[in-house]
């Protein structure tokens, strides 16, 4: 082909469809809508949203189904009304990619009054350098497929947010038709401070009666969920996970003890990991909810903690090592250990989860959140995908134990609440075959509701369990003062509001066991809502409200 066989929109395009997106979340503004006309026209399928906040939380969502995610809106008004839901992404490292539609490159240059604009045209830009691992401004056609091509290398070897502006003259600009897109190169490691690692770990693990493995969040960002399976089955350890790094191997695996959260664990779980005399931490970050508020006593002494790009053995510290060499390496150093010598009690045991516990429906009691989720332990089908909102229902869903090929969804480290909603279009739109379950606090709900109705626009089926507990229930353990109140809606109805979807109004167990029953077999989205007491809640968001309280001065 020649040198100007495509215009820098189909370019854009082309790169995304090769890097995995398919969808494309956003809310239209005039100056994106010329990249919107090639979007249509493309293989690029566009999904509109009801606010650009939405259209991030989606691509959010979307990204930790597929591997990366994709959302555009309009500049400033647009952009900036997404910039949460893009941070968030940037905290918990979900690789999306942010493309503006921007003025034209002359008005760049000359800073005319227009609307959307602020006076100095850059300070979108430089608000989303803060929260992004690499941006540009796409101002020609020459320098835009190498500018393309850098900023989404960086999103997938960083696993982090990207941004792209794109002004309106340049969008129908000719380039050159793309290349092979050259995925970044695994960075790999020094191969002798690698070597020092492994053989420090290996004497360390060789020696220890009682090592655990902690496997966290990095360990599902960078793909690793495979080495770190054959590592957990070539060595025979037990393994438990951090709320960030839920499902990152199937709950239903004989060598899961359970989720470790510091004083928030359950007893075995907590005794087994801070009595082992070596601790094997992979991927993990020591955030307040994974350490349980930084209750978690991993003695610095027996722990050899493993992140993406360093090992810290004792108060050693090795640099340029990965995690992925580092958990092979280590493979080939250890033999597999008898499971009877390793004390392993298995999460499976219906002593310590609800799963394996049989559940009876008691007709008109009424609904307690530790009887809906006993029974949603029975629900979740498996190779679901559970998302849930921050406060009860994150608390509740984290401690379930999920079914074989599940994959769980929270903003466990940014915690912005509304989040649920949108991650959950773009989950169901990533995988319109797998079985989508999404639980939600009433006020949460209130925040980005409007999504709803995209759901409902594009033929997507999540089950969607909406608990009304009036109001913010994680700020009332905190402190319990009228700010907390909401105005109540008869949610269930929504549904019709919006044109589609069954609703219900479940207040016992009774009301629950029936429109599960329609559940199973419905073709459409579900919305259930479930009635609980205002401050009925599970004990460790209690115990989050409480040193929440203390560390904010709180009365």
């Amino acid at each position: 082909m020649g040198n100007s066989d495509i215009t820098v929109a189909d370019y854009l395009i082309f790169r995304l469809k090769e890097i995995g997106v398919d969808h494309l979340f956003g809310v239209p503004g005039d100056f994106v809508l010329g990249f919107f006309n090639q979007v249509l026209k493309s293989g690029l399928a566009y999904v509109g949203t009801c606010n650009e906040l939405n259209a991030a939380y989606a691509a959010d969502g979307y990204a930790r189904i597929r591997g990366v995610g994709a959302f555009s809106s309009t500049y400033g008004v647009g952009e900036l009304s997404a910039i949460n839901g893009v941070a968030g992404a940037f905290a918990e490292r979900v690789p999306i990619v942010v493309i503006t539609g921007s003025p034209s490159t002359i008005n760049f240059r000359n800073r005319p009054l227009l609307h959307h604009t602020l006076g100095d045209y850059q300070i979108p830009l430089r608000l989303y350098e803060k929260i992004t691992a690499a941006s540009t401004e796409l101002v020609s056609a020459e320098m835009a497929p190498a500018e393309i091509d850098r900023v989404l290398s960086v999103c997938l070897s960083h696993q982090q947010p990207v941004y792209i502006s794109l002004p309106a003259d340049v969008v129908m600009m000719k380039c050159p038709y793309p290349e092979a897109f050259l995925f970044p190169p695994n960075l790999g490691s020094d191969p002798d401070v690698l070597g020092e690692a492994i053989n420090e770990a290996t004497e360390m693990l060789n020696n220890a009666e009682k090592p655990v493995v902690i496997g966290d969040v990095e360990l599902i960002r960078f793909k690793l969920q495979k080495p770190f399976a054959d590592f957990i089955d070539k060595t025979g350890f037990p393994y438990a996970t951090m709320m960030l790094g839920k499902s990152v191997l199937s709950e239903q695996h004989p060598q899961f003890i359970g989720l470790y959260e510091g004083d928030r664990s359950r007893d075995y779980v907590r005794n087994r990991v801070e009595s082992a005399d070596c601790i094997l931490q992979l991927g993990a970050l020591l955030t307040d909810f994974n350490t349980g508020g930084f209750t978690a006593e991993l003695d610095a002494v027996k722990t050899i903690s493993v992140n993406i790009r360093s090992v810290r053995i004792k108060h050693h510290v090795y640099e340029n090592v990965s995690l992925h060499d580092f958990i092979l390496g280590l493979s080939e150093n250890l033999t597999r250990r008898d499971s009877a010598t390793l004390a392993i009690q298995s999460a499976t045991d219906g002593c310590i989860h609800r799963r394996s516990e049989h559940y009876f429906s008691d007709g008109q009691k009424p609904l307690t959140i530790k009887r809906f989720f006993d029974r949603m332990s029975h629900f979740i089908k498996d190779d679901a995908i559970v998302v849930a909102e921050t406060g009860v229902s994150l608390f509740s869903a984290a401690e379930l134990l999920l079914p074989k090929g599940a994959t769980f969804i929270g903003q466990t480290f940014y915690g912005s609440i509304g989040y649920s909603i949108g991650a959950t279009l773009g989950a169901a739109m990533a995988a319109k075959a797998r079985q989508v379950v999404l639980f939600v606090g009433d006020g949460s709900f209130q925040v980005t509701g409007q999504d709803l109705s995209t759901m409902i626009r594009n033929h997507l089926k999540p089950v969607i369990f909406l608990i009304n507990n009036d109001g913010y229930t994680i700020e009332r353990v905190i402190s319990d003062h009228p700010y907390n109140d909401i105005q109540p809606w008869q949610y269930h109805k929504l549904v019709e509001v919006f044109g589609g979807g069954l609703g219900f109004d479940v207040h016992t167990e009774g009301e629950l066991e029936a429109a599960l029953a329609i559940a199973v077999t419905a073709d459409q989205l579900m919305f259930i809502e479930i009635h609980t007491g205002r401050l009925d809640c599970p004990k460790a968001l209690v115990s989050a409200g409480q040193s929440l309280a203390i560390a904010n001065q709180l009365d």
